[in-house]
């Protein structure tokens, strides 16, 4: 959505229709449009598959949506904080980070943020095109020995997607009024036929954990908790771009608090109990609910579900994964890069991520993805909410935000204390996952163990660090930014 700028005089290369800051007419989302908004965005595939693949790991049923649950009250918290400047100043996400980072080094989280997006758009549309192929395998069984046909069906559902994005995000807003509640259908329909199919929710239910021993339990408990929270890591940064349309603060609190916890808890559900009957019925966990789907020989209602789990994915897609890496791009070049150019930018970056691998299985999905972009976003969220609530007390100077003569310029417009604490808490989020990566280049024949072993060996005892790669970052940061921006800045000027 275009904005009207509210206020005039704004550095050109700072601002256009889409990043300035939202007028009183543009602030029309009340406490249901908040909790639509997260039902709407909880009821995808990656949701489902977030959740069955706590089951694939070993969780019984009660273990897993607990584990959901709490990921998701603990990222509530960073939710809401963030979304307290969107809502106040009607500013988006990569206008408030220039308060913390400076009005041109806000464009290094703003790309960290949208790099992640991209990935997210290339996950979002392998999904698409496995469903279309999915439905050629039901009307055409002899697809399923041509693998060209599955890569023809990834780059057709893509190109899908690029179109709509030059056509413009209005081309498929007929499709958001019932794509959510299509998914539901779909979801609710694909329990109840498990549930028909596994005799009942008792047997649906009865897959024990796979964990005999609370240490080995704890073991696997951890990354998952960091990959719940690190599953919303995107929006607890951009969230500012949605409640910047807010009526008022107590509009977005209480609505974001209801819909996140619920809708996920709900959603996730319907996942962890059909991937659960999936074991009694096919002897197997089946995390993915496509291969979930193509295993019943009920060719029309397998047609059908494909179908709307295709419509359901082409929405999410376009309106979670395009609006704001779309601002994140054209924040770099406002009179350059256009909402059309950036989305565009959004969808080949998303190819080139190699999302196939990603969802290959739940081990690359929730261990190598969620966890570890959760380790590059985690800091900046520490460093935006130290920044807004303990160095500035919620108190922002719009003007400077659009100028870079003012108190956000920093040295050169780049604030290095911002960038020294992010660097450092992502090294600390991160350098746990270097000896499983080495590992698995020299499992692949990429290096040679007696080159990197050593290395290995060295860095193995900090691997437990990867499994909290959220919260070590976030915390790391936070403390580094506020210690430097106290000793070395001088003390903001309050602003009303």
């Amino acid at each position: 959505m275009a904005i009207t700028p509210s206020h005039t005089g704004f550095d050109t290369t700072l601002s256009n229709a889409d990043l300035a800051p939202t007028t009183p007419d543009h602030r029309t989302w009340g406490t249901y449009n908040y909790i639509a908004l997260w039902f709407s965005m909880s009821m995808e595939v990656t949701t489902y598959s977030l959740a069955s693949g706590l089951i694939a790991g070993g969780m019984n049923w009660l273990q897993a949506i607990l584990t959901i649950l709490l990921g998701n009250l603990i990222v509530l918290v960073p939710m809401l904080l963030n979304a307290h400047a969107g809502s106040k100043y009607g500013i988006p996400f990569p206008v408030f980070v220039r308060a913390s980072f400076g009005t041109s080094g806000a464009n290094i989280p703003a790309i960290l943020r949208a790099l992640v997006a991209c990935g997210w758009f290339g996950i979002q549309s392998w999904i698409g095109g496995s469903a279309i192929y999915a439905m050629l395998k039901i009307l055409w069984p002899p697809a399923a020995n041509l693998p060209v046909v599955l890569w023809t069906c990834f780059l057709g559902f893509w190109l899908l997607n690029m179109f709509i994005v030059w056509c413009g995000v209005e081309s498929i807003r007929f499709l958001q009024s019932f794509s959510a509640p299509l998914m539901l259908v779909l979801s609710v329909t694909l329990l109840l036929w498990m549930h028909h199919k596994a005799g009942g929710f008792g047997p649906m239910l009865s897959t024990p954990s796979q964990f005999h021993s609370t240490t080995s339990f704890l073991h696997f408990f951890f990354p998952m908790l960091t990959a719940m929270v690190g599953y919303w890591a995107t929006l607890s940064l951009n969230i500012p771009d949605f409640t910047r349309f807010a009526r008022s603060q107590d509009s977005q609190i209480i609505g974001q608090a209801i819909g996140l916890p619920i809708a996920m808890a709900m959603f996730s559900f319907i996942g962890i109990a059909v991937t659960s009957a999936s074991v009694v019925v096919f002897g197997h966990a089946i995390w993915n609910p496509v291969d979930l789907l193509a295993a019943f020989h009920q060719p029309v209602v397998a047609f059908l579900a494909m179908v709307a789990l295709l419509i359901a994915t082409l929405n999410v897609n376009i309106s979670a994964n395009v609006v704001s890496p779309s601002n994140d791009f054209s924040n770099l070049a406002p009179r350059l890069i256009s909402y059309r150019t950036g989305g565009l930018i959004t969808g080949f970056l998303g190819l080139a991520m190699m999302p196939w691998y990603w969802y290959s299985t739940y081990g690359n999905y929730i261990q190598g993805w969620l966890i570890g972009y959760s380790g590059l976003l985690g800091p900046v969220a520490g460093i935006m909410i130290t920044d807004y609530f303990l160095v500035r007390n919620t108190h922002l100077d719009i003007n400077s935000l659009y100028h870079r003569d003012g108190a956000y310029h920093y040295t050169r417009g780049i604030n290095p204390r911002a960038v020294i604490a992010l660097a450092i808490g992502v090294v600390i989020a991160l350098i746990g996952a270097i000896p499983v990566v080495l590992q698995n280049l020299v499992d692949i024949h990429v290096l040679a163990i007696a080159t990197v072993g050593p290395t290995i060996h060295a860095l193995m005892p900090l691997h437990f660090l990867y499994d909290y790669a959220w919260f070590g970052g976030f915390f790391t940061s936070s403390a580094i930014y506020y210690l430097l921006m106290r000793t070395t800045a001088p003390t903001p000027a309050p602003v009303n």
